[in-house]
């Protein structure tokens, strides 16, 4: 079917279970290609030459894609139908999924890393803009937890999915495959997606843009949810971006689908983002985000003894998604609740903290690595989860108090986000 809905009416009613289904699907499907190269950083670097010291530098570049998204792409939303925008990155990041399978070189395969990043990123932070507006105020965290649990599963499907594609074709097959299944996707969203259209349709394309910048000027509930943000995703990327490294040495050598399955058991991050979603609604963000930053700090305990132990691996990855994925979507309910009409923007400049988050992470984990082994990437990662920890308990009582809007008391113009010079 094809319904036809306004934005601005599609929030005034439960959106249904299909289309919530859907949308989390597409989610996970969409981040899961800016994702793939992470269990495959050492036969890349074997493949283009490249140092264990400077290969994490093929995440930087999906990295700054996402960043690029962020600033160019995603803000779009809020002056075009979503689908119709949606369906065209769809059809353009099939073309660059098919590019990075061919690569003959380091710099067309970080090119099309980039683009991968890019249109990724595009579409995965439209879904999740699309549907915090579509979805009830009084259901906004649950539906946008939802959708956010798919992106988490689309992560650990992710992992697994290249490591046991790559063992069986190569790490080419990985982004043939995936080609493929964006484009029965973009098929499937053609059919179901209903339109929807957005409430600042007069601004130009340069309003929209500084808008954006506007919003992150003016919006301290943007500002401080976004500097956790950008902590705790750095914490992520420091921890994902190093563990093949000592995986695939002895004395483990690991294969690479092995390696991916350990993403599998974090995939109660996913019941942390729906239910974080759930919590946020009833008003308990902050306390679930000091719970959720206690539990990332603790985490990297066990990840340290997880070179001798993978019982201790594994319940340090479980820590460890539980309680990102669990600030992430706090962060993404209370941000939204600020300024109903800028969903698209407000998400773009969220995940701008996410997306220099990760790359600093990328980069400063594998140097570390490099120089300090894995007792490095841990001091690494739980100091960077105790500075959110801290940014946290210094900044709140400069957040609104719980069931008070954001807007009522502090955040962007209206007029200034609707193109006022």
């Amino acid at each position: 079917m094809r319904a036809h809905q306004d934005a601005r009416s599609g929030a005034a009613a439960a959106m249904p279970f299909f289309l919530v289904a859907l949308l989390a699907c597409a989610s996970g499907l969409s981040v899961a290609n800016v994702y793939y190269a992470q269990p495959l950083l050492d036969t890349l670097a074997a493949d283009f030459a490249i140092s264990h010291a400077a290969v994490g530098g093929v995440i930087t570049a999906t990295q700054v894609g996402c960043g690029l998204a962020l600033l160019l792409l995603v803000p779009l939303g809020d002056r075009m139908d979503r689908r119709r925008l949606m369906l065209m990155q769809l059809a353009a990041l099939v073309v660059a999924l098919v590019g990075v399978g061919l690569a003959s070189s380091s710099m067309t395969l970080l090119m099309g890393m980039l683009a991968v990043g890019l249109l990724g990123t595009a579409m995965t932070q439209g879904l999740i803009a699309y549907a915090a507006t579509a979805a009830a105020p009084s259901e906004r965290g649950r539906v946008v937890g939802v959708a956010q649990g798919g992106v988490v599963i689309g992560l650990l499907l992710a992992r697994v999915q290249a490591g046991v594609i790559a063992d069986l074709a190569g790490w080419r097959g990985v982004y043939f495959f995936s080609a493929v299944v964006m484009l029965v996707l973009g098929v499937m969203l053609w059919r179901v997606l209903p339109a929807q259209l957005p409430p600042s349709r007069r601004l130009s394309y340069g309003q929209l843009i500084l808008s954006m910048f506007t919003l992150l000027r003016h919006e301290r509930v943007l500002q401080i949810r976004g500097l956790i943000a950008l902590l705790m995703f750095a914490a992520f990327s420091v921890f994902w971006s190093a563990l093949v490294l000592p995986l695939r040495a002895p004395p483990y050598a690991f294969s690479y689908t092995l390696i991916g399955a350990f993403g599998l058991v974090g995939v109660v991050g996913a019941l942390a983002a729906a239910r974080a979603g759930h919590w946020a609604d009833r008003g308990l963000g902050q306390r679930t985000s000091g719970m959720a930053l206690l539990l990332l700090l603790a985490s990297w305990l066990p990840l340290w003894f997880g070179t001798h132990s993978l019982w201790w691996l594994v319940i340090g990855i479980v820590a460890l998604d539980l309680g990102g994925q669990a600030i992430h979507v706090t962060n993404q309910s209370m941000i939204f609740r600020t300024q109903p009409q800028a969903h698209s923007r407000l998400v773009a400049g969220y995940m701008l903290f996410y997306s220099v988050g990760s790359g600093l992470g990328a980069m400063a984990s594998t140097a570390a690595y490099a120089a300090f082994g894995w007792t490095g990437v841990c001091l690494l990662g739980a100091g960077v989860s105790g500075l959110a920890l801290a940014l946290w308990a210094l900044t709140l009582r400069y957040m609104p108090k719980a069931g008070v809007p954001p807007s009522a008391h502090m955040g962007a113009p209206h007029d200034a986000l609707e193109g006022a010079h």
